[in-house]
């Protein structure tokens, strides 16, 4: 094989230090409140402030997308108060967060069926894309009522009533079809995955995104994420050789032409 002319390696990139798009799944609000003899709803009010934190310092840092999983559409199985009590927090933080973000040039994006949350949300969550639409520096996302096999199957049925229309045949479909189907087509896909508590699971988290993406677990729980442990996961990325299913030596010519 002339890995010169292979296109899997011409297409590789040089890798950065700092990854193009962070994921995370901010877990372990309840535990931390749990540890302190507080109620869990004290937990995700502290979580807000470690948001804060890891979302200055990706903008920053120049981190292009930062990915937050707020709520899966497995969260509705929660205790109703908890899933009440989040919600309200969900709304404040909108409402509150929306003018900083917007001052400091982030733009937010939020993801996920929102069928299911209030029409005072979900008049939020549009206000607040739309008010931070136009901006150019870090893109914030927001996972909320998400889950990945939810995320492909909508994709996955958006392409077969294309088929159904007569526009696409069954053959026609691929792989980048469905990549330009599903949640953050238009962005890149995430390079560091970050999980927080010490579990060691992905959680229906996108599961068609994360394909080759960097998996980084911190034992610390979310209110404790902090900049330093962010600078400890970056760390980790960098010294990862990102290899897409190629030989380090395929990837060091790629690198090196």
């Amino acid at each position: 094989m002339n890995t010169m002319t292979d296109p899997k390696i011409e297409a590789i990139k040089p890798k950065s230090d700092i990854p193009r798009h962070v994921a995370v799944i901010m877990d372990g609000n309840g535990r931390w409140a749990k540890s302190r003899g507080l109620p869990r709803f004290a937990g995700h009010k502290a979580g807000v402030d470690s948001v804060r934190k890891v979302v200055s310092e990706c903008a920053k840092k120049g981190v292009e997308v930062l990915t937050l999983f707020a709520f899966s559409s497995e969260n509705w199985k929660r205790p109703e108060k908890e899933v009440g009590s989040l919600m309200e927090l969900f709304l404040t933080a909108l409402r509150q967060e929306v003018k900083k973000l917007h001052r400091n040039n982030v733009r937010l994006k939020i993801i996920g069926g929102r069928h299911a949350f209030s029409e005072k949300l979900q008049k939020s969550m549009r206000l607040a894309e739309e008010q931070t639409a136009d901006n150019t520096g870090l893109t914030l996302v927001i996972a909320a009522n998400y889950g990945g096999r939810w995320d492909i199957v909508e994709a996955v049925k958006k392409l077969a009533q294309e088929v159904k229309d007569g526009q696409l045949e069954p053959e026609q479909i691929n792989e980048q079809m469905i990549s330009d189907s599903v949640a953050l087509a238009e962005l890149p896909e995430p390079d560091l995955f970050i999980r927080t508590s010490g579990e060691q699971r992905i959680s229906n988290f996108l599961l068609w995104q994360l394909a080759y993406t960097e998996l980084f677990f911190s034992d610390r729980y979310w209110p404790d994420f902090d900049e330093d442990a962010l600078q400890e996961a970056f760390n980790a990325y960098a010294g990862r050789e990102r290899r897409y299913g190629l030989t380090g030596e395929q990837i060091g010519t790629a690198a090196g032409a």
